[in-house]
């Protein structure tokens, strides 16, 4: 936990920088601190906001050989910031390679890189994230308001060692004062003397160190590459300022404890981490060689990711989430992007989602299939990019929100500069529209006659008027329902759009009722949120027996009475499992 330094064992400064007499600076981890987790960061909190320089260097040494493990070079930018192709923004395959510590110690798992990516220069600074060893821009030092949190390399420091820091003048400053560690005892601390068992199949994030891990990376890296048994990764409320990227895992579920106050973000996008120019055009299965988004998997299966939000704070082409692989599901998660803030390829299945983005919100080769999902955009919403060999993006029962001054359309057209989908399938069903331009769809062009843009029951307005469907795109479809019947009971099927996978999540209570204490005579309502697929069903409980009709996530009393004290549960079920909520307890006044 955080601590305030004492002037016995605060950074030694320099003398034209602090006076610890004068200063209090926290530190994180600790100095002398136990029982750290390896993945941690470092972090620094000053009195007043600090800059960060552009020279020095941070070095973290194993204090039991004075063995140098891990350096960061300040000297060396983040990463590429201009739209203009830089020769130098491509990856190598030996990230730690920087000028003067080649770590050959480094504790990476064997990576696997593109294999056909152009070697670096060196010129930007370069980590390991999820096993792929060609490398990710990043940045060493991240400072909000009066905080300089530290990012180590990945994975390079170990169990049961003392480390310690030592931090360059020019590296921090903060209020005009330079700031530096230059001895081995200022700022120390000793990891966790082993990880988690190997048979624990939940794992604990928290990122003020108290869980079994402080980043969602470390978490992810340390359960096993295509592991055929269950393992949850439960994430608890904070800030997770970090790139996830992660490849070959299996069966894997990452739960947050609340949507809103779990949040993985970061300031990355196409500029930043550029696909490699000689690989910039690659579309096919397997590893993708995309590295812009805060949060991407890949080539992995039967994932889940549940109930916390999703953020990149880059602009332009900056998915939130970026995924590749098969029988993905994601559920109550917030997904925030600029353009193609969505990118789905491979079988994909999306319940009580929003998702905002900027233009191109979700781009991807499918198939996906929304229910009850929302989303946002300035422009075009999709831009879907199947073949003859999958079925595209499909919504049910979802909203679809322009926001700005001009209406936006549902989809691009299929053919876009050197690129064209003729198969592009997006079909909408029992949806709601607002600020959708009249056409509702962009321009085709060229040969329509196996796009697939259809809708029924569309509604349109907050009042969810029926639509005036005269004046939509003429290669567009309404379909009947009657006529159709058969076409629109198949694209309510998940399995049906997914190439035969039928989505199942057994319930997950990701928000449980309260006890209350009501005036005579007041309405009351008690309601839980889960997560489940298929959707499930309800049953309240009062004092242990069923309360007829009460079958809905909320039970709602009209005006409490004397009748009504008691203890009430709700059991929900679906073919996958079931779970029961907590008591929660009414009382009157």
């Amino acid at each position: 936990m955080k601590k305030l330094c004492v002037p016995a064992v605060c950074l030694l400064l320099l003398i034209s920088g602090f006076s610890a007499a004068q200063q209090d600076i926290v530190m994180f981890p600790a100095n002398n601190a136990v029982d750290v987790n390896p993945d941690t960061h470092l972090e620094l909190t000053f009195p007043t906001a600090p800059v960060a320089g552009t020279s020095g260097q941070i070095r973290i040494y194993d204090a039991a050989d004075d063995q140098l493990v891990d350096m960061l070079n300040l000297g060396i930018p983040p990463g590429p910031t201009t739209t203009t192709p830089s020769p130098d923004a491509v990856y190598t395959t030996e990230p730690y390679d920087y000028a003067g510590a080649h770590l050959t110690n480094a504790n990476t798992k064997p990576g696997t890189p593109s294999g056909k990516a152009l070697p670096a220069s060196g010129r930007y600074q370069l980590t390991i994230i999820g096993g792929f060893s060609d490398g990710f821009h990043f940045y060493p030092v991240i400072i909000h308001d009066n905080k300089a949190t530290i990012y180590p390399h990945n994975n390079l420091l170990q169990y049961d060692k003392t480390y310690y820091v030592q931090i360059d003048q020019g590296v921090l400053a903060a209020g005009n004062k330079a700031y530096a560690v230059a001895d081995k005892t200022s700022w120390r601390f000793t990891t966790k003397r082993q990880p988690p068992g190997a048979s624990e199949k939940t794992l604990v994030v928290n990122a003020d160190g108290t869980g079994d891990f402080n980043t969602v990376q470390g978490a992810i890296d340390f359960v096993p590459d295509h592991d055929p048994q269950p393992v949850t990764i439960f994430i608890r409320n904070g800030l997770y300022e970090e790139i996830v990227y992660f490849r070959n895992k299996s069966n894997l579920t990452l739960l947050g404890e609340n949507r809103n106050k779990v949040m993985v973000y970061y300031n990355n996008n196409e500029i930043f981490n550029p696909h490699p120019p000689n690989l910039k055009t690659n579309e096919v299965s397997g590893s993708f060689p995309s590295r812009r988004a805060a949060f991407a998997v890949d080539n992995s299966s039967n994932i889940k990711l549940v109930n916390f939000t999703i953020r990149t704070t880059g602009s332009g082409q900056a998915e939130g989430l970026l995924l590749n692989g098969e029988k993905i599901i994601v559920s109550n998660i917030t997904v925030v992007g600029s353009g193609d803030a969505l990118q789905t390829n491979g079988s994909a299945y999306f319940s009580d989602c929003n998702i905002v983005g900027d233009g191109d919100t979700i781009l991807g080769r499918g198939p996906a299939f929304f229910n009850n999902c929302e989303l946002s955009s300035q422009g075009p919403f999709m831009w879907v990019r199947n073949t003859d060999e999958n079925h595209g993006n499909v919504f049910v029962n979802c909203l679809f929100i322009t926001r700005g001054d001009k209406p936006a359309v549902l989809a691009r057209a299929p053919t876009n500069g050197d690129k064209s989908y003729p198969y592009a399938e997006a079909v909408l069903l029992d949806s709601t529209l607002i600020g959708i331009a009249p056409a509702g769809w962009g321009e085709i062009g060229g040969d329509t006659s196996n796009v697939h843009f259809w809708e029924y029951n569309s509604r349109v307005g907050i009042d969810r008027k029926p639509l005036d469907a005269r004046l939509r795109h003429p290669a567009s479809r309404q379909l009947d329902k009657d006529r159709d019947a058969e076409t629109i009971a198949n694209y309510r099927n998940p399995a049906y759009v997914l190439g035969s996978w039928a989505p199942a999540m057994a319930p997950i209570m990701l928000a449980q009722t309260q006890s209350a204490t009501v005036d005579a005579g007041k309405p009351i309502a008690l309601r839980v949120i889960v997560a489940a697929v298929p959707e499930p069903a309800y049953q309240w409980y009062k004092d242990g027996k069923p309360v007829e009709g009460e079958t809905s996530p909320a039970l709602r009393i009209n005006s409490m009475s004397a009748n009504d004290v008691g203890e009430y549960r709700v059991k929900v079920t679906n073919k996958s499992g079931s779970i029961s909520s907590l008591g929660a307890f009414l009382k009157l006044k």
